[in-house]
């Protein structure tokens, strides 16, 4: 419940103590599950004092044991295990300090975390986190590779031996931190957050060794995947380890199985590289000698031709075809006004010879009466009538006698 108080009516610090401890009392037992993190047990003593801490959260709660409780499962639990542990909270008020009593301590088997990494993996699943549409493809050549590795580790080694080896201009940005026990998820964490907000950073790879179930659970850790799967930069999880395999590499954008196959996998190799521009460039020599040769055989090919070869001959061709055409029709055209001349002289010699002009000068004439008829009838005319006799050499006048 409330506390009622004010400036002129405040509670002793002992009475707020005392009320968080009420409170806190009826709280109950509780089940918690944590990794130890401090271990002290003092010789002769009946009491043992635990820290428990929370990995993903970095939250840590101190824990404290009879003798008796903790030489139950002291051959198997020691710093940096797993545990589940039946815990009454307790409030010491003199401090006012937080603190559990534990009755009850059991170790968390390698079975049971594998059950509860399968469930995470599941959930994810469906969320979408390990979609291979997500994947984002890594650049050919990085200008900069992030490192997230242990300090002075084998791993850190063999990344930066192998990659400067196959690509010596390659740079490094690289980020120390534990990688395994309690401060592991959220040193690795923060060091990609940082190594992803660096423009400059083209890939991040997150390396560590081998180990066994147990050390690489901060790499199973939901708040790393989570980081993971938010970053901008492609992400390359280089984790060795045996088959099962930790969380990060299903949410990464490329798993490699060690560090150095990591290396490879995101710096190419500069003599591969030469070699590979050696082949194509020969290949496209021999492409475009290839396609020179085949254009002059086809260039030769058409200058042979006859039209080519000697353009004029298919023109004086031609030019002697159209001339006997030209002296055909000039024949046929002679011939042709030839007849016509013929025919033409023919007719009018029949003309002329059936001419009345013919007639005339053959002695005859036309008489014509006043208005120009000619007379056929010698009735036609009266005596003493006017006539014009036609000769053949021009006109003269008659009158008509009885």
């Amino acid at each position: 419940m409330a506390v009622n108080t004010s400036p002129e009516s405040p509670l002793p610090v002992g009475e707020v103590s005392r009320l968080i401890g009420g409170w806190i009392d009826r709280l109950g037992a509780v089940w918690v599950e944590g990794q130890i993190t401090q271990l002290s047990r003092r010789p002769g003593a009946g009491v043992v004092f635990l820290t428990l801490r929370d990995p993903s959260y970095d939250i840590s709660v101190s824990v404290t044991c009879y003798r008796q409780v903790f030489d139950a499962v002291a051959d198997v639990v020691s710093e940096g295990a797993r545990v589940v542990v039946l815990a009454k909270p307790e409030w010491y008020a003199p401090r006012g300090q937080l603190s559990l009593r534990a009755a009850e301590i059991r170790p968390v088997g390698v079975g049971e975390l594998l059950a509860r990494l399968e469930q995470l993996k599941k959930a994810l699943t469906r969320e979408g986190l390990f979609a291979p549409e997500r994947k984002k493809p890594l650049p050919f050549l990085p200008q900069l590779v992030g490192l997230v590795c242990g300090r002075a580790s084998a791993a850190e080694r063999d990344v930066l031996e192998n990659a400067r080896h196959r690509w010596p201009a390659v740079r490094f940005e690289v980020r120390n931190v534990a990688v395994q026990g309690v401060h592991a998820v959220p040193q690795v964490v923060q060091a990609v957050k940082e190594l992803d907000a660096i423009e400059d950073v083209d890939v991040i790879i997150v390396a560590r060794g081998g180990g066994s179930v147990e050390d690489l659970l901060p790499f199973s850790d939901e708040q790393l995947i989570r980081t993971v799967a938010e970053c901008r930069t492609p992400v390359v999880s280089a984790i060795g380890h045996e088959p099962d395999n930790p969380l990060l590499d299903h949410v990464a954008d490329l798993r490699a199985s060690t560090p150095t196959d990591a290396a490879k996998k995101v710096v190419p190799d500069v003599g591969e590289e030469y070699e590979r521009v050696r082949l194509l460039r020969d290949r496209a020599r021999r492409c475009v000698a290839a396609l020179v040769e085949r254009e002059e055989r086809g260039l030769a090919h058409a200058l042979a031709r006859p039209s080519i070869e000697d353009p004029h001959r298919m023109i004086d061709e031609r030019a002697g075809h159209v001339a006997d055409l030209l002296d055909r029709g000039r024949r046929c055209l002679r011939h042709q006004l030839d007849r016509a001349d013929s025919e033409l002289a023919h007719t009018h010699a029949r003309v002329v010879a059936l001419s009345p002009a013919a007639t005339l000068k053959r002695g005859y004439a036309v008489l014509q009466k006043a208005d120009g008829h000619a007379v056929r009838d010698p009735g036609e005319v009266e005596a003493g009538e006017a006539l014009r006799a036609r000769v053949s050499e021009g006109e003269f006048s008659v009158r008509v006698d009885t």
